[in-house]
Protein backbone atom coordinates (compact mmCIF):
# COMPACT_ATOMS: atom_id res chain seq x y z
CA UNK A 1 0.00 0.00 0.00
CA UNK A 2 1.52 3.42 -0.97
CA UNK A 3 0.42 6.48 0.82
CA UNK A 4 1.64 9.95 -0.61
CA UNK A 5 1.28 13.36 1.44
CA UNK A 6 2.04 16.39 1.54
CA UNK A 7 2.30 19.46 3.78
CA UNK A 8 -0.21 22.90 3.17
CA UNK A 9 -0.76 25.97 4.54
CA UNK A 10 -2.72 28.48 2.16
CA UNK A 11 -1.63 27.18 -1.24
CA UNK A 12 -5.32 26.21 -2.64
CA UNK A 13 -4.45 26.47 -6.32
CA UNK A 14 -1.45 24.55 -5.71
CA UNK A 15 -2.64 21.88 -4.08
CA UNK A 16 -5.88 21.77 -6.56
CA UNK A 17 -2.98 21.05 -9.03
CA UNK A 18 -1.24 18.21 -7.23
CA UNK A 19 -4.52 16.58 -6.42
CA UNK A 20 -5.49 16.84 -10.13
CA UNK A 21 -2.01 15.29 -11.16
CA UNK A 22 -2.64 12.22 -8.70
CA UNK A 23 -5.89 11.58 -10.80
CA UNK A 24 -3.65 10.59 -13.76
CA UNK A 25 -1.10 8.53 -12.87
CA UNK A 26 -0.42 5.30 -14.32
CA UNK A 27 -0.29 3.33 -11.01
CA UNK A 28 -2.63 5.74 -8.46
CA UNK A 29 -1.21 5.49 -4.67
CA UNK A 30 -4.12 4.21 -2.22
CA UNK A 31 -4.28 7.23 -0.35
CA UNK A 32 -3.76 10.89 -0.23
CA UNK A 33 -3.03 12.45 3.27
CA UNK A 34 -2.74 16.03 3.68
CA UNK A 35 -1.31 17.62 6.79
CA UNK A 36 -3.04 21.58 6.76
CA UNK A 37 -0.63 23.45 9.11
CA UNK A 38 -4.02 25.49 9.10
CA UNK A 39 -7.23 24.93 11.16
CA UNK A 40 -9.81 23.79 8.39
CA UNK A 41 -9.11 22.56 5.08
CA UNK A 42 -10.40 24.72 1.58
CA UNK A 43 -13.46 23.55 -0.07
CA UNK A 44 -14.35 22.72 -3.83
CA UNK A 45 -11.13 20.61 -4.04
CA UNK A 46 -10.72 18.15 -7.17
CA UNK A 47 -10.98 14.27 -6.49
CA UNK A 48 -7.50 12.89 -7.02
CA UNK A 49 -9.38 9.47 -7.51
CA UNK A 50 -8.10 7.92 -4.17
CA UNK A 51 -9.07 8.36 -0.41
CA UNK A 52 -8.05 11.78 1.04
CA UNK A 53 -7.51 11.71 4.87
CA UNK A 54 -6.95 15.06 6.28
CA UNK A 55 -5.01 15.90 9.90
CA UNK A 56 -4.22 19.46 11.22
CA UNK A 57 -1.05 20.58 12.58
CA UNK A 58 -1.79 24.44 13.21
CA UNK A 59 0.84 26.56 14.66
CA UNK A 60 3.65 29.65 14.39
CA UNK A 61 6.54 29.35 13.30
CA UNK A 62 4.95 26.25 10.46
CA UNK A 63 5.37 23.27 12.08
CA UNK A 64 6.62 21.38 9.18
CA UNK A 65 8.75 18.65 11.09
CA UNK A 66 5.80 18.09 13.23
CA UNK A 67 3.47 17.77 10.06
CA UNK A 68 5.40 15.52 8.05
CA UNK A 69 5.37 13.34 11.15
CA UNK A 70 1.29 13.85 11.70
CA UNK A 71 1.57 13.08 8.30
CA UNK A 72 3.54 9.91 8.16
CA UNK A 73 1.72 8.43 11.21
CA UNK A 74 -1.81 8.77 9.54
CA UNK A 75 -0.72 7.25 6.48
CA UNK A 76 -1.79 3.77 5.94
CA UNK A 77 0.92 2.92 3.59
CA UNK A 78 3.80 0.92 4.63
CA UNK A 79 5.23 2.39 1.54
CA UNK A 80 5.26 6.75 2.01
CA UNK A 81 5.59 9.38 -1.11
CA UNK A 82 6.00 13.11 -0.12
CA UNK A 83 5.16 15.34 -2.21
CA UNK A 84 5.71 19.20 -2.47
CA UNK A 85 2.28 20.93 -2.31
CA UNK A 86 3.60 22.99 -4.94
CA UNK A 87 4.90 19.98 -7.07
CA UNK A 88 2.40 18.38 -9.70
CA UNK A 89 3.47 14.52 -9.98
CA UNK A 90 3.77 13.92 -14.02
CA UNK A 91 1.55 10.41 -14.64
CA UNK A 92 4.16 7.91 -13.99
CA UNK A 93 5.42 9.26 -10.27
CA UNK A 94 3.75 6.87 -8.41
CA UNK A 95 4.71 3.69 -10.77
CA UNK A 96 8.14 4.66 -10.69
CA UNK A 97 8.19 5.55 -6.97
CA UNK A 98 6.83 2.02 -6.36
CA UNK A 99 8.42 0.00 -8.67
CA UNK A 100 11.65 0.99 -6.91
CA UNK A 101 10.19 0.71 -3.34
CA UNK A 102 9.48 -3.21 -4.47
CA UNK A 103 13.03 -3.82 -6.40
CA UNK A 104 14.74 -2.87 -3.17
CA UNK A 105 14.55 -0.43 0.33
CA UNK A 106 15.91 2.42 0.28
CA UNK A 107 15.17 6.36 0.06
CA UNK A 108 14.17 7.52 -3.50
CA UNK A 109 14.51 10.94 -4.93
CA UNK A 110 12.75 12.04 -7.87
CA UNK A 111 13.64 14.73 -10.37
CA UNK A 112 12.01 18.07 -10.34
CA UNK A 113 11.41 20.39 -13.03
CA UNK A 114 10.72 23.82 -12.53
CA UNK A 115 8.44 25.68 -14.35
CA UNK A 116 8.39 29.78 -14.75
CA UNK A 117 5.75 32.33 -14.11
CA UNK A 118 2.69 32.07 -16.38
CA UNK A 119 0.06 28.97 -16.70
CA UNK A 120 1.01 25.29 -15.92
CA UNK A 121 2.88 23.74 -19.02
CA UNK A 122 5.03 21.01 -18.26
CA UNK A 123 7.21 21.10 -21.43
CA UNK A 124 8.84 24.78 -20.07
CA UNK A 125 9.46 22.43 -16.89
CA UNK A 126 13.51 23.50 -16.24
CA UNK A 127 15.47 20.34 -14.31
CA UNK A 128 17.74 22.07 -11.79
CA UNK A 129 21.16 22.65 -12.98
CA UNK A 130 22.77 20.70 -9.35
CA UNK A 131 20.61 17.95 -9.56
CA UNK A 132 21.80 14.46 -12.43
CA UNK A 133 19.79 14.01 -15.34
CA UNK A 134 18.53 10.95 -15.39
CA UNK A 135 17.01 8.16 -18.09
CA UNK A 136 13.52 7.34 -17.36
CA UNK A 137 14.59 3.65 -16.14
CA UNK A 138 17.12 4.81 -14.52
CA UNK A 139 17.94 4.01 -10.62
CA UNK A 140 21.76 6.52 -9.35
CA UNK A 141 23.05 6.01 -6.27
CA UNK A 142 23.30 9.17 -4.18
CA UNK A 143 26.72 9.72 -3.14
CA UNK A 144 25.48 12.11 0.12
CA UNK A 145 22.52 11.57 2.09
CA UNK A 146 22.67 15.31 1.86
CA UNK A 147 21.01 15.49 -1.52
CA UNK A 148 17.60 14.53 0.34
CA UNK A 149 15.06 17.26 -0.29
CA UNK A 150 11.88 17.27 0.75
CA UNK A 151 9.97 18.56 -2.80
CA UNK A 152 9.81 15.04 -3.38
CA UNK A 153 11.46 11.61 -2.22
CA UNK A 154 9.51 8.19 -0.93
CA UNK A 155 11.17 5.09 1.22
CA UNK A 156 9.48 2.12 3.30
CA UNK A 157 7.71 2.79 6.50
CA UNK A 158 10.36 1.01 8.41
CA UNK A 159 12.83 3.34 6.80
CA UNK A 160 11.07 6.24 8.38
CA UNK A 161 10.88 4.60 11.47
CA UNK A 162 14.59 3.48 11.34
CA UNK A 163 15.55 7.39 11.55
CA UNK A 164 12.93 8.21 13.85
CA UNK A 165 11.08 10.29 11.54
CA UNK A 166 11.44 14.13 12.08
CA UNK A 167 13.00 16.36 14.75
CA UNK A 168 10.44 18.88 15.99
CA UNK A 169 12.78 20.04 17.51
CA UNK A 170 13.41 21.83 14.31
CA UNK A 171 10.65 24.72 14.14
CA UNK A 172 9.89 26.49 11.36
CA UNK A 173 11.86 26.71 8.32
CA UNK A 174 15.27 24.95 7.09
CA UNK A 175 17.14 22.04 8.57
CA UNK A 176 14.76 19.09 10.05
CA UNK A 177 14.99 17.71 6.00
CA UNK A 178 18.98 17.29 6.16
CA UNK A 179 18.68 16.28 10.06
CA UNK A 180 16.62 13.73 8.77
CA UNK A 181 18.80 12.70 5.89
CA UNK A 182 22.17 12.10 8.16
CA UNK A 183 20.06 10.19 10.26
CA UNK A 184 18.68 7.74 7.34
CA UNK A 185 22.62 7.56 6.74
CA UNK A 186 23.18 6.42 9.72
CA UNK A 187 20.25 3.82 10.42
CA UNK A 188 21.95 2.46 7.32
CA UNK A 189 19.32 3.48 4.65
CA UNK A 190 20.42 3.66 1.11
CA UNK A 191 19.50 6.58 -1.19
CA UNK A 192 19.05 6.74 -4.55
CA UNK A 193 17.91 8.63 -7.61
CA UNK A 194 15.15 7.33 -10.01
CA UNK A 195 14.45 8.13 -12.95
CA UNK A 196 10.70 8.62 -14.52
CA UNK A 197 9.59 10.15 -11.01
CA UNK A 198 9.29 13.80 -12.47
CA UNK A 199 7.53 16.71 -10.33
CA UNK A 200 6.63 19.69 -12.21
CA UNK A 201 7.51 22.67 -9.44
CA UNK A 202 4.58 25.25 -10.01
CA UNK A 203 6.07 28.84 -9.61
CA UNK A 204 6.11 31.14 -6.74
CA UNK A 205 8.43 33.87 -5.86
CA UNK A 206 11.71 33.43 -3.60
CA UNK A 207 13.82 35.15 -1.44
CA UNK A 208 17.31 35.44 -2.27
CA UNK A 209 18.54 34.78 0.25
CA UNK A 210 15.58 34.19 2.38
CA UNK A 211 16.05 36.73 4.79
CA UNK A 212 12.41 36.43 5.52
CA UNK A 213 13.23 32.99 7.54
CA UNK A 214 16.29 34.60 8.87
CA UNK A 215 15.85 33.98 12.85
CA UNK A 216 14.49 30.29 11.72
CA UNK A 217 17.64 29.39 9.76
CA UNK A 218 20.10 30.47 12.94
CA UNK A 219 18.16 28.90 15.07
CA UNK A 220 17.66 25.15 12.94
CA UNK A 221 21.23 25.59 11.85
CA UNK A 222 22.56 26.10 14.89
CA UNK A 223 20.60 23.25 16.24
CA UNK A 224 21.95 20.65 13.22
CA UNK A 225 25.36 21.64 13.98
CA UNK A 226 24.92 20.62 17.70
CA UNK A 227 23.98 17.32 17.46
CA UNK A 228 26.09 16.49 13.84
CA UNK A 229 29.37 18.87 14.19
CA UNK A 230 28.97 20.49 10.90
CA UNK A 231 26.90 23.05 9.52
CA UNK A 232 23.79 22.66 7.25
CA UNK A 233 21.91 25.92 5.25
CA UNK A 234 26.11 27.49 5.09
CA UNK A 235 25.38 28.33 1.56
CA UNK A 236 22.51 30.79 3.33
CA UNK A 237 25.12 31.87 6.37
CA UNK A 238 27.26 32.82 4.32
CA UNK A 239 25.26 35.09 2.59
CA UNK A 240 24.11 36.17 5.90
CA UNK A 241 27.17 37.01 7.06
CA UNK A 242 28.61 38.61 3.87
CA UNK A 243 25.12 41.17 4.22
CA UNK A 244 26.71 42.02 7.49
CA UNK A 245 24.05 40.40 9.21
CA UNK A 246 26.30 37.72 11.56
CA UNK A 247 29.44 36.47 11.77
CA UNK A 248 30.22 33.20 11.11
CA UNK A 249 32.48 31.14 8.86
CA UNK A 250 32.21 27.06 8.26
CA UNK A 251 35.06 26.48 10.99
CA UNK A 252 33.59 28.26 13.56
CA UNK A 253 30.82 26.54 16.28
CA UNK A 254 28.73 29.42 16.72
CA UNK A 255 26.91 32.54 14.95
CA UNK A 256 27.35 35.74 16.35
CA UNK A 257 23.97 37.75 15.39
CA UNK A 258 24.89 41.17 14.42
CA UNK A 259 21.89 42.57 13.32
CA UNK A 260 18.32 42.21 11.98
CA UNK A 261 17.90 42.50 8.10
CA UNK A 262 15.62 45.38 7.83
CA UNK A 263 12.14 45.09 6.35
CA UNK A 264 13.45 47.31 2.93
CA UNK A 265 16.16 43.83 2.99
CA UNK A 266 13.63 41.60 3.45
CA UNK A 267 11.21 42.94 0.29
CA UNK A 268 14.55 43.55 -1.51
CA UNK A 269 15.50 39.96 -1.48
CA UNK A 270 12.05 38.60 -2.83
CA UNK A 271 12.58 37.36 -6.59
CA UNK A 272 9.31 37.37 -9.12
CA UNK A 273 10.79 35.77 -11.69
CA UNK A 274 13.34 32.97 -9.90
CA UNK A 275 13.31 29.33 -10.90
CA UNK A 276 15.77 28.74 -8.39
CA UNK A 277 16.28 29.23 -4.93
Amino acid sequence: MISVCTLVRGRTAQLAQLMAGLAEQTRRPDELVIAYMQDHAPDGLPDPGVPVRNVFVPGDPMPLAEARNAAAEAARGNRLIFLDVDCVPSPTLVERYANALDAAPAVYLGEVHYLPPGPFDPARGVRHPAKPALAADEIRPVPSHGELWGLSFALPRTAWDAAGGMDTGYVGYGGEETDFAWRLEAAGVPMAWVGGAVAWHQHHAVHIPPLHQFDAILRNATRFRARWGRWCMDYWLGQFADAGLIRWHADCDTIERLREPSLQEVIASRREDALFS
